[in-house]
């Protein structure tokens, strides 16, 4: 019987033609960290209801890769200053409730460049 393989788990992989593996085992063994300076980078808002049983998300998005450590930071302080819930995806951030205009001056105030896309 075949042994199924978790997405968890560790996969040693002895040989394979793919040049993309090397890529993506390079980055998990190296976790990139950067130094986040806020004036460098544009970051974009938009609200979203789709798939959240019609409630309004509003997502914060294109910030760069790296700077984990800093937007799980920023995702706690931005919740705190809507005063809602919400989370830190590797690629976005979520905000619950409908507050582009709190979170941009917020973000403006920080330093960020900021663009409201989106309805």
């Amino acid at each position: 019987m075949a042994k199924l393989i978790k997405k968890d788990e560790e996969v040693n992989i002895l040989w394979t033609d793919d040049p993309e593996v090397e890529k993506k085992q390079a980055l998990k063994n190296k976790k990139m960290k950067i130094e986040v300076i806020p004036s460098d980078y544009t970051l974009s808002i938009r609200p979203e209801k789709k798939g959240r049983g019609g409630k309004t998300v509003t997502v914060i998005y294109d910030f760069p890769v790296g700077g984990d450590d800093y937007f799980k930071k920023l995702t706690k302080k931005l919740k705190r200053e809507c005063g809602t819930g919400g989370t830190y995806k590797g690629d976005s951030i979520e905000v619950q409730g409908d507050h582009i205009l709190k979170l941009k001056d917020y973000l403006l105030t920080l330093g960020f460049k900021v663009k409201i896309t989106g309805g």
